[in-house]
């Protein structure tokens, strides 16, 4: 089942998540802080960074699909974020708000290149669908080892070292992954798709310019203009998916129910990857407001990398998930990927019914302890691989081969609407700049927010079940 290939794609994967969480776990501070934003619109950066890139994974299926194959389209996505990362550092040193734009731009455009390749590519690496269905959890998991190092190092390496200096190890990271895709490209080659097996025509290199540049451009006015980049995210996130539906409304009746099911999935993702984004944008506000002291009375860890505990249970729910769903298998029990979504609705509920418990009662000092958050994101981790992993196996098993890419890129679709509308719903807590955090604002303003987010929870717990038995249904035809 593992081999050399897939053993060195995760690698990559988990250079991608050290260096691209690690960034984004100072970008909060480094706006607020360095760059002099407000609340409000840093929670709107943050929620934009994290959202954007899989927006634009459409394009980046486009391009894996009709131009350039996933093997180029990895390799050019991990080139963009060192020079993303290249031109944040330049930014971060001379505190130029435009050099730090164009490097978050930059980033998020390689993102969205990577999103539906890398998934596509390391399908292939295996020598069927069922270890991939089995393997892929591990590789979430393994992705989230670089996400939890990035997220808990970064921030105190930016305390000793400055901004740049997280920046700087963010690049040297995307130069490792580039490195391992250059080094492995002919044997990635000879399990990759046709397209990938060919040589790139001068027209194909062309309109992958032409495309590239448009994209960035884009992504850039989008920053530097929220209020008009989140309307943009909306368009687009509606054009692909009444695209998918004209797409589906054309073929022929089986692949139709097929892709309706896929379209449900998309549903359900984009509600769950709302409260996942709070942990980037409203949770890590609570955290820099109120979280105080070490973990467990001995491990420093800075406010803002509180999310790093994400990724930390993250690495240990992968295997954790793939080992308790097999085991039901052997028993004959065969949870369709919805109602495994639903469970994983169940535990954001805890989650944050964890955190609201938290907030309401929060002492005169305004300090919630390091171990509190720790619970939270185990819930919340859980969650996260279980509907990352599963439903990215569910889309590529029934998606018709000739849009697979495209399909897959339709979870980063619902990731990213789900991002902008996260960073908006999260403005509710934001305080004037200069404003104090005090007992009653942490209690009522926080306390409300969460609870409101607590009871949709549960709501969707019923939405997801629901959602099952239809695509159980529509599976059959």
């Amino acid at each position: 089942m593992w081999n050399k290939l897939n053993k060195s794609m995760m690698v990559c994967q988990m250079s991608f998540g050290l260096s691209f969480y690690g960034v984004m776990a100072i970008l909060t501070r480094f706006f607020l802080e360095d760059l002099k934003y407000s609340e409000a619109d840093t929670m709107m950066v943050i929620g934009a960074f994290s959202a954007i890139g899989p927006l634009f994974a459409i394009a980046g299926g486009f391009i894996a699909d009709k131009f350039l194959g996933a093997y180029r389209s990895l390799t050019l996505a991990y080139s963009a974020f060192t020079a993303g990362y290249l031109l944040l550092v330049i930014g971060a040193s001379s505190i130029n708000i435009t050099l730090s734009l164009a490097g978050i731009a930059l980033a998020s455009y390689a993102r969205g290149l990577m999103a539906p390749s890398y998934p596509s590519l390391f399908k292939k690496t295996f020598k069927n669908q069922h270890d991939f269905e089995n393997s892929y959890p591990v590789n979430y998991s393994v992705n989230n080892v670089g996400a939890f190092l990035g997220q808990y190092l970064f921030p105190m390496l930016v305390l000793a070292a400055g901004f740049y200096s997280g920046f700087t190890l963010a690049g040297v990271m995307a130069i490792l992954a580039v490195s391992i895709l250059v080094y492995l490209r002919k044997p990635l080659v000879e399990v990759a798709s046709e397209i990938d097996q060919k040589p790139v025509t001068t027209k194909n290199w062309i309109s992958f310019g032409f495309l590239s540049v448009a994209m960035i451009s884009l992504v850039f006015f989008m920053f530097s203009n929220m209020e008009i980049g989140k309307n943009i995210v909306y368009a687009i996130a509606a054009a692909a998916i009444l695209y998918f539906i004209y797409l589906m409304l054309k073929a022929n009746r089986e692949e139709s129910y097929h892709m309706g099911t896929i379209l449900i999935m998309v549903f359900l993702t984009t509600a769950f990857f709302v409260y996942y984004g709070q942990m980037m944008t409203s949770m890590t506000i609570v955290s820099i407001n109120t979280m105080r002291g070490d973990l467990f009375g001995f491990i420093p860890i800075a406010p803002e990398a509180s999310m790093a505990m994400n990724p930390l249970w993250c690495m240990v729910a992968g295997p954790v998930i793939t080992w308790f769903f097999t085991k039901l298998e052997n028993r004959q029990i065969d949870l369709s990927t919805a109602t495994k979504v639903a469970l994983a609705f169940v535990l954001t509920a805890i989650a944050f019914l964890i955190l609201t418990l938290a907030v309401k009662n929060i002492g005169s000092d305004i300090v919630i302890r390091p171990e509190v958050f720790l619970v939270i994101h185990f819930f919340q981790a859980f969650a996260e691989v279980i509907v990352g992993s599963l439903v990215i196996a569910f889309i590529l098993t029934v998606a018709p081969k000739r849009i697979e890419n495209f399909c897959v890129s339709l979870k980063s679709v619902a990731i990213s609407l789900s991002g902008i509308l996260g960073a908006v719903l999260s403005t509710a807590i934001s305080l004037e700049k200069g404003q104090k955090v005090t007992q009653d604002i942490v209690q009522n303003v926080y306390g409300d927010y969460f609870s409101t987010l607590t009871v949709w929870a549960v709501v969707m717990v019923a939405v997801a079940l629901c959602a099952s038995f239809v695509i159980k249904k529509m599976l059959k035809q």
